[in-house]
């Protein structure tokens, strides 16, 4: 039998809540739910631990608890939150950004930013967080899974109840309305 993997657990505190609270925030919008959850994920991993067999990281192996409760908490939510898009009677949001033609109606401001090195500028990290923090909670939740974690669509509309069609228009609209607060919070101040 395999010797068991030592862990170094009077460190994870130290060495992973801060990041794991980030990780988690960023994700649920809500500060006191993500000190929970991160709590939750080191209860989960302490009485676990002699199931870790090393195969990845210490880190990665508590990034991977993590995530499973931030989607508890989301199946949690569901309970009690509505998802119906109710957009039945709404127009087709691409009616409004396009004319007859196929040309933008608004057209996206030119950015002048390298997206390989966007990622190492704090003040647009802090303004993208912001225009998250922006979005309903729907939007926030499904675009972050999507787009962040990349989570396959599929099981994106099966954990949330929605048809192919609503997820297509829920991350239209995240993406349009967060493109609006970027142009106006990052471009504006340029």
């Amino acid at each position: 039998m395999d010797k068991p993997v030592e862990l170094n657990i009077e460190q994870w505190v130290d060495s992973y809540s801060d990041m794991m609270f980030r990780f988690t925030v960023l994700r649920v919008k809500d500060q006191d739910a993500a000190e929970e959850i991160v709590q939750a994920t080191f209860v989960s991993a302490l009485k676990s631990k002699d199931s870790f067999q090393g195969r990845s990281s210490e880190k990665s192996w508590l990034f991977g608890i993590l995530k499973h409760k931030i989607m508890d908490h989301f199946r949690e939510q569901k309970k009690y939150a509505n998802f119906d898009t109710g957009w039945e009677d709404e127009p087709d949001p691409l009616d409004a950004a396009y004319h007859a033609n196929g040309t933008w109606k608004n057209q996206p401001q030119h950015w002048d930013l390298d997206p390989e090195h966007a990622h190492e500028n704090s003040q647009l990290a802090e303004i993208l967080t912001e225009c998250l923090d922006g979005l309903s909670d729907k939007f926030r939740q499904i675009f972050v899974l999507k787009e962040i974690d990349g989570m396959d669509s599929e099981a994106l509309c099966k954990e949330f109840d929605i048809k192919p069609t609503n997820l297509w228009v829920i991350l239209h609209r995240a993406r349009a309305q967060l493109r609006k607060c970027l142009e106006v919070k990052w471009l504006g101040q340029k």
